[in-house]
């Protein structure tokens, strides 16, 4: 859409930090159920990653409603991650908070072995996060951050899925939340942008690859949704427009995402594998 089309809509405000905390944004992002739950996860195991806020967060209470033990893999925010956990423990279910970096191999490795000696098995896996950060050229892009945003947003999903598959049976199902930009691009977000159509690819690939196994793989592709991310990445401005060129005139909330999520992971959708389903608010893309 045109970028004249863009409309203040949100109070502008920044973050220094990436991948920002959802503490200090505001309004603050929706994540809370909007519906009861329908036991839809009960007795099941669920990793979480980027659990402390933003989509991960609202998948987290979405989840636990519906009956899921959830473990929350989080980068540093800590504050956020307890928030999120009391939440989870409000929908009377157990959390299990990891702190750490999933662009290292050997700490996914003890993601996973943390939530089988917590909770005996694991039966769904949602690799949901990502980093971000904008350049206007691509000679701008150091190859520090090439390689950061692939090992968070790409080599992470891959290491965490690697170290979870002993654990999956049949009936297993794996959640990639990859992005509206793996179909439209973004002139700003060029590596980003790749590692989310990488994501895309991945999925598509993994779930040919373990159809056999009985476990499903599909993925989230969102639009312009509010979390820490955004103000995180984007100067005052840009974070007040966010989201106004799209068919709705608005930015999603988490809620309104981890919805998809959910019905990947549950057996509501058994007979989808190598799909994407797009919350972007209209906006029509391929594939």
């Amino acid at each position: 859409m045109a970028e004249s089309a863009a409309k203040k809509i949100n109070p502008p405000q920044e973050q220094d930090h990436q991948p920002g905390r959802e503490t200090e944004m505001h309004p603050k992002p929706e994540y809370m159920p909007k519906f009861p739950g329908n036991g839809r996860l009960d007795g099941k195991v669920a990793i979480i990653t980027g659990g402390d806020s933003g989509i991960g967060r609202a998948c987290a209470v979405l989840f636990a409603r519906e009956g899921a033990e959830v473990a929350l893999v989080y980068l540093e925010e800590t504050e956020d991650a307890k928030i999120t956990a009391d939440a989870v423990k409000a929908e009377g279910r157990e959390a299990l908070l990891i702190r750490g970096d999933i662009g290292e191999k050997a700490f996914c490795d003890n993601v996973v072995g943390k939530v089988i000696e917590q909770f005996g098995k694991l039966d769904v896996l949602v690799n949901n996060a990502a980093e971000q950060h904008p350049q206007e050229e691509i000679t701008d892009i150091s190859a520090e951050q090439l390689q950061h945003t692939f090992q968070t947003n790409l080599f992470g999903y891959f290491y965490l899925t690697q170290a979870a598959m002993p654990h999956l049976g049949k009936g297993a199902s794996i959640v990639n939340t990859t992005s509206v930009t793996a179909y439209r691009g973004s002139p700003t977000l060029l590596d980003y942008s790749s590692t989310k159509g990488a994501i895309v690819a991945f999925t598509r690939a993994l779930s040919a690859n373990l159809a056999d196994k009985g476990i499903r793989v599909n993925a989230v592709a969102p639009g312009p949704i509010w979390t820490p991310l955004i103000p995180a990445t984007f100067d005052a401005e840009k974070v007040a427009e966010f989201g106004s060129t799209q068919p709705m005139k608005r930015a999603g909330q988490p809620n309104e995402v981890a919805t998809c999520h959910l019905f990947l992971a549950c057996d509501e959708s058994s007979y989808l594998s190598g799909q994407v389903l797009h919350p972007n608010g209209g906006e029509i893309v391929g594939g």
